[in-house]
């Protein structure tokens, strides 16, 4: 269960193409950081079930695999969730939506062999240069094996950002996101209108006629729209889907009124007021309705709170794809990741250009331990949630500060990198990656700090509610 942003580069402050996706499931599923290398003279076949995948699905490994990072489950190095590769191409997936009961009663999805989030990006970013190629691909694998589950995907590369969305079984469709536009998503289908002859779309050729004919869709009643013949709406979307895509639209158009319940009826894609910046993107992906009588966490923990957040503790990572296409390539391309409960993780950018990283980000189990990079974050946010309202406040301006500084240090690095790269590709690359590490390191010791000062006051919150001093106050 996860939240999509994706927005268009006339849409953003700087020009830049941004997607953010939350990736929610179990708060024990500790996440890998993996760089796979090229590959030369291949054969045989990617399956889903040699690797202790949820299914069967099998796919022609390419000949020649280009490098590709990915941040999988621990335990199986699948469901890669975001990554890019060496042509530039990144994807983050999925999303998880549902097809109607209608459309599934005559398509079901193929969950014995079908594609799901498990795979895509270890089957599109080895051999896929751009996102139209991408979603290509991707919708060619729904046709003929079928998609598994129901699932949208986001392609970006450095000219377009595409969204893909499931209908069912075997149909799909895609669009380009407008350049001047943005488009949010929380477990829902959200794609409207489709037409064939639109070039900034594209879809599975018998997208309509299925639906004409299996009587999800009747001419007469108006233009085709994919989520009205395909996908579910019902009580579920009102509370746990309908207010994340509202609180969305609500911070990038604040002065758009629409009920928090009227999913179906939302806008698919708005223009800003403001142009839309990163901190904007990592600013939704923490949002949890604070400041309001739906906060589940500011007035005391509360799980039965029928708004569903953006940001959930069960979030095993979230992250925010940036990608500026009149920069060298190593740096254009960055992904910001936040471990765990992105409101009270930091978002640490990894560079396109990053060849390497420390060992504990390739650790990490559903045990909880002191050397893997996701524990330091995790355990750090487990603390903090045993008093929210005290604690959050620290471990957020802390982050805050660190974000903001590195973003300032960013701009310095990436400023000297493209006077390198121009004379010496070496020297800048070193520049690079000297820099990166460095900066996930210092995230690191400033995660391993707070949780130190967070336990500090802990223990002395304790000590002043059991602490049974004699009538003199001494031991």
């Amino acid at each position: 269960m996860c939240t999509t942003i994706v927005v268009g580069e006339k849409a953003t402050a700087d020009g830049s193409f941004l997607v953010a996706r939350s990736a929610d499931s179990s708060s024990l599923k500790a996440q890998h950081f993996v760089i796979h290398p090229a590959k030369t003279g291949q054969s045989g076949v990617y399956s889903c079930k040699a690797h202790g995948g949820v299914n069967d699905f099998t796919y022609p490994l390419p000949e020649n695999a280009m490098r590709y990072t990915t941040v999988p489950n621990w335990k199986t190095q699948l469901h890669g969730a975001v990554g890019y590769n060496e042509a530039g191409l990144g994807l983050t997936g999925t999303e998880s939506i549902f097809a109607s009961d209608e459309a599934l009663a005559v398509d079901p999805y193929n969950k014995a062999s079908g594609i799901t989030e498990d795979d895509i990006p270890d089957v599109i970013l080895p051999r896929c240069r751009t996102a139209r190629e991408g979603v290509e691909l991707l919708g060619k694998i729904i046709e003929t094996q079928g998609a598994g589950e129901g699932f949208g995907v986001a392609f970006v590369d450095m000219n377009d950002v595409w969204y893909l969305e499931t209908g069912s079984g075997h149909q799909w469709m895609a669009e380009r996101t407008p350049a001047d536009s943005y488009f949010g998503s929380g477990n829902q289908g959200r794609l409207g209108n489709y037409d064939p002859a639109d070039p900034n779309q594209l879809a599975s050729p018998t997208l309509v006629a299925f639906a004409t004919e299996k009587g999800l869709y009747r001419p007469e009643d108006g233009v085709f729209n994919f989520s009205k013949a395909y996908t579910r709406d019902d009580g579920r979307d009102r509370v746990y889907n309908d207010p994340r895509v509202w609180a969305i639209q609500k911070h990038l158009n604040p002065s758009l009124e629409q009920p928090v319940d009227a999913g179906r009826s939302f806008p698919v894609y708005l223009t800003p007021e403001k142009k839309v910046t990163l901190e904007d993107m990592k600013l939704l992906m923490r949002h949890h309705f604070e400041g309001t009588e739906h906060d589940p966490y500011g007035n005391g923990l509360n799980g039965a709170e029928p708004w569903r957040p953006i940001s959930v503790f069960r979030t095993y990572e979230a992250h925010v794809m940036q990608v500026r296409p009149w920069l060298p390539l190593p740096i254009a391309e960055v992904v910001y990741v936040a471990f765990g409960m992105a409101d009270l993780s930091c978002f640490v950018p990894f560079y396109h250009g990053l060849e390497a990283v420390p060992a504990q980000y390739g650790m990490g189990t559903d045990h909880a331990d002191t050397v893997s990079a996701y524990w330091k974050y995790r355990r750090l946010q487990t603390l903090v949630m045993t008093d929210y309202p005290k604690l959050a406040p620290i471990v957020k301006s802390a982050f805050g500060a660190f974000e903001a500084e590195t973003a300032e240090a960013q701009k310095a690095m990436e400023a000297e990198f493209v006077e390198r790269f121009a004379k010496d590709e070496a020297s800048a690359m070193k520049l690079l990656n000297d820099f990166n590490l460095d900066v996930l390191a210092k995230a690191e010791a400033l995660a391993e700090k707070l949780l130190n000062d967070v336990f500090t006051i802990r223990t002395a919150d304790i000590e002043a509610t059991v602490v049974f001093k004699n009538n003199k106050s001494k031991d």
